[in-house]
């Protein structure tokens, strides 16, 4: 068996990513890594929608549930990390898949955008200085007018995400270019299949009213309060939500009709990156074995 190339499974939130990831790494004795920027963390299984135990007993697992709430990650340092857990999986004989919603990690992994290579502390200083002086759009606005492209991808309520961005944009006084040199899988010659999820809009606003109901069930409130909203991945789509609850600011009914109605949103916005990735191939989940056998010559 040739263990050369990566599958990468692209797609919107509830679009079935997981679950089918899982079955191809049966199927073609692979190994996952994980590229949500939300899953990275630990102990937040429900709101991120993380692989279960039994998920993660049945395939390995790379760059899922390994971090710190509290600590930052950049798309620059995943490259770094899925590339070396990549090539370690090729060493064992086994295959990679990975898999997520994160378009930026995965065109960080490609390495189909300029990246920063380290962090500016100044710069990083300043930003959250404007962030506590100015309303989110202040800084969606400045992104827009450094880096347009990334600044239509991220809704001005992501101060997280919108922060990054330009912390990346503003390095070095110049703005991300996506010519500019980046580590990643390219770097390390190694090939690639980029596919994307298929499901029609209407399925995936199904998945995504059951996944609420799921989520509180498991116990998303009580989740929500112990990561608390101090901690970077409290931003996550669910938690706010959850906490305004908490605090009073909405009814249980209201709370999941607005959880239901920001996944919703967040999903359309993936869906939108996706549909400008380079060499992104589209295809139902009943096709893509079949594209990793012609493309990646798996067997």
């Amino acid at each position: 068996m040739s263990a050369s190339g990566v599958l990468i499974l692209a797609g919107p939130t509830a679009s079935g990513k997981s679950e089918l990831a899982i079955a191809l790494a049966t199927r073609f004795d692979a190994e996952i890594v994980g590229a949500d920027s939300r899953q990275i963390y630990r102990g937040m299984p429900i709101g991120t929608a993380a692989p279960t135990p039994a998920q993660r007993a049945a395939v390995p697992h790379h760059l899922v549930d390994f971090l710190d709430p509290h600590e930052r990650y950049s798309a620059a340092r995943f490259a770094h990390d899925a590339t070396r857990a990549i090539e370690e999986i090729h060493s064992r004989g086994k295959r990679a898949i990975v898999v997520g919603g994160t378009g930026f990690y995965i065109r960080a992994l490609t390495g189909d955008v300029g990246l920063a290579p380290q962090y500016d502390a100044a710069v990083r200083d300043r930003l959250a200085r404007e962030a506590r002086l100015h309303p989110p759009e202040f800084l969606h606005g400045w992104l827009a007018a450094r880096d347009p492209r990334r600044a239509a991808m991220l809704s001005p309520a992501d101060t997280y995400r919108v922060t990054r961005a330009l912390e990346v944009a503003l390095a070095d006084g110049v703005a991300a270019r996506d010519d500019a040199p980046a580590r990643g899988l390219r770097a390390a010659g190694i090939p690639f299949l980029k596919v994307g999820l298929d499901v029609p809009l209407p399925e995936i606003d199904e998945r995504i009213a059951r996944r609420t109901d799921a989520m509180f069930e498991a116990g998303l409130i009580d989740e929500a309060e112990r990561i608390g909203a101090d901690a970077v991945a409290a931003d996550a789509v669910g938690y706010p939500q959850a906490l305004a609850y908490l605090r009073g600011w909405s009814t249980d009914a209201e709370m999941r009709a607005t959880l239901a109605r920001a996944t919703r949103r967040y999903a359309r916005r993936q869906r939108s990156w996706l549909r400008s990735e380079p060499d992104l191939i589209w295809a139902r989940a009943s096709s893509v074995a079949a594209l990793a056998r012609e493309r990646l010559a798996w067997t």
